[in-house]
């Protein structure tokens, strides 16, 4: 009941629907139809689940300064400016000062400049960022200047911040650069002569920049709330964006000066953490980039925002003790290790590990063991906090007799733990101290149900196989064998010896007394015996549309296949032909003068092994092209699923194969060799007859060429072939070339060069 209650409960349901984002933009749009003093509870709800939403900090906002609350806009501002990098909420910024300062004469022209610096510091180098450098000149532009020097400086102002514009990638360069060569020229034409050509190579690379720059933006998804990572496509496909947008800037690809290039860096850091602000590795890797610059204190200022965005987040609180304590701040580190661990209620038995240790860095052995005395009270101690510190005095303090103390000390408490029992042994092994090695086994074993006592069964029969005699060995491992039989399904046929105890005994790290296909066998073997028992027919196994219901016992449950599955009846299957058409039952056999005598050689070995009839396998034959049957007839035996490939191709050039004959009704039946043959152009040229290969009947005309209509022509010559891509056809044409230009005669008088045979060109000459 009390279930029941707490799950139907309204206050857990919406903690699990906390990050709901389609919620949270229905109570946005709601709170945009209801008055600012019932809205703003709804906007105080919203950001503090999303912090870095910067669409609703501006819906906030704007509805302030609707009522003109100056006093709760500015607040909100404070909230939300540095964490939110996003244009148009710093637009609405500027906005808000400009409209504040706009009657305050000379004093509040001075403080909206002020406003736009500081808004082009942190967001300034946005891709989008355009719009606001040009509201920007525009405003220096406006700007009264009331003497000569007033006007000087007004265009000293509105030059520079073209200057800084045109080098930023952003959308608007190419327009910023415009309007840089219009105001330079309409000042001084000799000047701006020189100034655009300074600033023109530099204009160029940050409008190659943009291009790249934009390619890995419009990947990323501005329109994300940061909600903690769930592990889908998307939010890994947003992740990835942005790691590429990262190393793309950490690339510097502009060149430009390390603070410039670092400034762009953290931009690009900030901006991601408005979407991954849930995601630790991003925290990590901006803190260690700081780090790693040299900026210490701005890494600390990371680590510290981070342990605010993810309270509960371990690894966060140890990667930023380790940045302490590497810098020395050692009372720092230790402030972050005890909010680690608390009040000691919920505190973690890693976390006590690591405490330990830091202090037997920091402060040495008694403070160590004085908060390990403490530690071994706490309700949530366990095994692990004795074999740290047990490590802790044998390996630091040089202290094995300390360390057998608390093995001794825990094994009080943790008899039951097979892995502590291990554990403990393997600090023995470490002392050489088999005598205590053997008793420690013989207690736990004596204790430790049959089901939990498998590895410490095997490192007691592996400890003897070291240490021990045959004797002693051949011992346990007969214990160990009538200790585990109750758990194993076979019941007694485990207490029969086997080969694999052999193996498992003469065996030495990756040397075995056998080979891996004897292995293999051993262990099929084994798997054999386990299920010797089991009544499992082989047909029930293999084929047949009741092996899902028959599945539930034997060899099949073992295998935890199923009952659900339904296997095809491989007995129904037949053999494809791509020449069958839908609803045709039979198959058109053709003849040809060969097949039946080369058949007659081929059989089926699988039918004839099983005793099967042979109607499928003749039925294949029968419609088989001549020239493939003569090939496989020729084919040798071999033995396994893969021919030898020289063999395969000796073969197959000095097999004589038979040609397939082409007819067409009308025209005499005309064979062709497996050669490009002449196109129409080719051996109408020629005055002198072109050899043929053997095995063609086709002559070419001699003296003049017939008029004969071109599409009779077309269908009665055939023109170039395309050209073979598999090596055999390539084998067989050359061999075909080197026939043919052997069998010429010396009454030829003309000459002839076919090109290559790979390519398949053929040139003719006339003599």
């Amino acid at each position: 009941m009390e279930i029941e209650k707490r799950a139907d409960d309204p206050g857990s349901k919406a903690m699990e629907d906390k990050y709901n984002v389609e919620a949270t933009e229905n109570q946005a749009n709601e709170a945009l139809r209801l008055p600012i003093t019932e809205a703003a509870p709804i906007y105080e709800q919203i950001l503090t689940v999303f912090p870095t939403a910067a669409k609703y900090w501006k819906q906030y906002v704007e509805a302030q300064i609707v009522v003109n609350n100056d006093d709760a806009t500015k607040q909100i501002f404070s909230r939300c400016l540095l964490i939110c990098l996003q244009v148009p909420l710093w637009r609405c910024y500027i906005r808000f000062i400009r409209k504040v300062n706009d009657k305050k004469g000379l004093e509040g022209q001075e403080e909206t400049r002020k406003a736009f610096d500081f808004m082009l510091s942190y967001v300034g180098a946005d891709i989008a960022s355009g719009p606001v450098w040009m509201e920007y000149i525009a405003f220096l532009k406006s700007l009264q200047a009331l003497s000569t020097q007033e006007e000087s400086q007004r265009m000293t102002a509105v030059r520079k911040a073209y200057q800084r514009a045109i080098v930023t990638p952003t959308h608007h360069t190419e327009q910023l650069w415009k309007d840089y060569e219009n105001f330079e020229n309409s000042v001084s034409r000799h000047l701006a002569k020189g100034l655009l050509s300074e600033y023109q190579p530099k204009f160029n690379s940050a409008r190659a920049v943009y291009r790249e720059r934009k390619k890995y933006v419009d990947e990323i998804d501005l329109n994300m709330l940061a909600v903690p990572p769930t592990g889908s496509y998307k939010e890994e496909l947003q992740w990835m964006a942005w790691k590429k947008l990262l190393g793309f800037e950490k690339g510097n690809p502009q060149r430009i000066d390390t603070g410039s290039s670092n400034k762009r860096i953290i931009f690009t850091y900030e901006q991601c953490l408005m979407y991954l602000y849930h995601y630790p590795d991003i925290w990590y890797d901006y803190a260690m980039w700081h780090a790693k610059s040299g900026s210490i204190d701005a890494a600390i200022k990371v680590f510290q925002r981070a342990l605010k965005a993810l309270p509960d987040s371990e690894m966060l609180r140890y990667a930023y003790a380790e940045l302490e304590e590497s810098r020395g701040a050692i009372q720092s580190t230790k402030k972050i290790y005890e909010n680690l661990l608390g009040d000691g209620v919920n505190t973690t038995a890693l976390a006590h590990i690591q405490f330990i240790r830091f202090l037997r860095r920091t402060e040495g052995v008694e403070a160590a063991r004085k908060y390990f005395l403490d530690a071994r009270k706490s309700p949530n101690c366990t095994y692990h906090v004795y074999v740290a510190y047990a490590m802790v005095a044998l390996c630091l303090d040089k202290d094995p007799k300390m360390a057998h103390n608390v093995f001794e000390a825990g094994l009080k408490q943790f008899m039951h733990e097979p892995v502590y029992i291990l554990e403990y042994a393997d600090f023995l092994t470490r002392l050489n101290d088999d005598r205590n090695i053997r008793a420690l086994f013989e207690r736990a074993l004596s204790s430790l149900p049959p089901e939990k006592s498998v590895e410490v069964w095997k490192q007691f029969a592996k400890f003897e196989q070291t240490f021990g005699d045959l004797a002693s060995m051949l011992k346990v491992e007969q214990r160990k064998k009538e200790a585990l039989s109750t758990t194993d399904e076979e019941g007694p046929s485990s207490l029969e010896s086997s080969l694999q105890e052999v193996v498992s005994r003469y065996s030495f790290m990756d040397l075995w007394p056998c080979s891996t296909k004897d292995l293999d066998h051993l262990a099929r073997q084994e798997w054999l015996a386990k299920n010797i028992n089991k009544k499992v027919e082989k047909s029930t196994v293999l084929s047949g549309p009741d092996f899902a219901d028959k599945g539930s016992t034997g060899l099949i449950s073992n295998s935890s296949v199923s009952a659900k599955v339904v296997y095809p009846d491989t007995n129904q299957m037949v053999i494809y032909d791509p020449r069958q058409k839908p609803g045709v039952g039979n198959f058109q056999a053709t003849t040809a003068t060969g097949v039946l005598a080369a058949s007659s050689t081929l059989s089926n070995p699988v039918v004839a092994a099983v005793g099967g009839q042979t109607s499928a396998f003749d039925e294949i034959l029968k419609v088989t092209p001549p020239a493939l049957v003569a090939f496989l007839a020729s084919l040798p035996i071999i033995e396994g699923p893969t021919p030898d490939v020289d063999v395969v191709l000796s073969i197959c050039l000095q097999s004589d194969i038979p040609t397939p004959q082409l007819a067409k009704s009308g025209t005499a039946p005309m064979q062709f060799q497996s050669v490009p043959a002449p196109s129409t152009s080719d051996l109408s040229v020629s005055s002198k007859s072109h050899p043929i290969p053997s095995g063609s009947s086709f002559k070419p005309a001699r003296g003049k060429r017939k008029n004969i209509d071109r599409k009779d022509d077309d269908e009665t010559t055939v023109q170039s072939q395309p050209l073979p891509t598999d090596a055999f056809r390539i084998r067989q044409i050359q061999k075909a070339s080197r026939s043919a230009s052997a069998s010429r005669t010396a009454s030829q008088t003309g000459s002839v060069s076919y090109g290559s045979a790979i390519s398949g060109d053929l040139s003719g000459s006339t003599g």
